[in-house]
């Protein structure tokens, strides 16, 4: 496990995405679908610890009651959002917004349902953070994907366009110039778990 609680781990805290009720997949919720026998938020939390994320948030929705009783999210601070239904949006506003007042200069946002983005393409975004100002991303062949670094100058600005299940893309596209791409295919795979085609991803 990496130990980066020396350097970017603790100014920047770990944002964990985990709301969704899993529409496609009969009304499932994401977090709890199972993955090396634990729900699959477990597996998430741990790849943002094994990167050296010292503080970690879990934005929860769907069953977010049964979330916390089956899944061992000790240590980590939990946000609910009762909007979850709305998006992949309300979850990202709950989720910045749930750092007021801690000090963290950044938050690294990671999506449940991307199992085969390890602790190794984490590492690499967290350490490409430099400031308040920061804009990174993990990239594959080029193209832009998760995890997302978001220093907290840019917050109030992703938190006024984050809508729908579009995330921060409008304003990241609006900031292509600041965007750091950091290239990850060669340790990681970013496939969604959507479908139930995509459930032969799990182990």
């Amino acid at each position: 496990m990496r130990d980066n609680r020396d350097g970017n781990g603790e100014r920047v805290a770990g944002l964990l995405l985990a709301a969704g009720g899993g529409r496609r997949l009969g009304g499932r919720p994401k977090a709890l679908l199972e993955h090396r026998g634990r729900p699959l938020v477990e597996h998430a939390v741990g790849v943002l610890r094994a990167a050296g994320c010292a503080r970690i948030h879990v934005v929860l929705g769907a069953a977010a009651d049964d979330v916390r009783n089956r899944a061992d999210l000790s240590g980590c601070v939990t946000v609910r959002n009762p909007d979850w239904a709305a998006g992949m949006g309300s979850s990202l506003r709950a989720g910045l917004g749930s750092f007021a007042g801690t000090g963290v200069t950044a938050a690294l946002v990671s999506l449940v349902d991307q199992p085969g983005i390890g602790a190794a393409a984490v590492t690499r975004v967290l350490d490409a953070y430099e400031d308040e100002n920061s804009l990174v991303s993990a990239a594959y062949d080029g193209v832009r994907g998760h995890p997302v670094l978001f220093g907290a100058a840019h917050w109030a600005g992703i938190a006024a366009s984050a809508t729908g299940d579009r995330g921060a893309r409008a304003y990241l596209r609006e900031h292509a110039s600041a965007l750091r791409l950091v290239e990850c295919a060669d340790v990681a795979e970013p496939y969604d778990i959507d479908t139930e085609a995509d459930l032969s991803h799990l182990e």
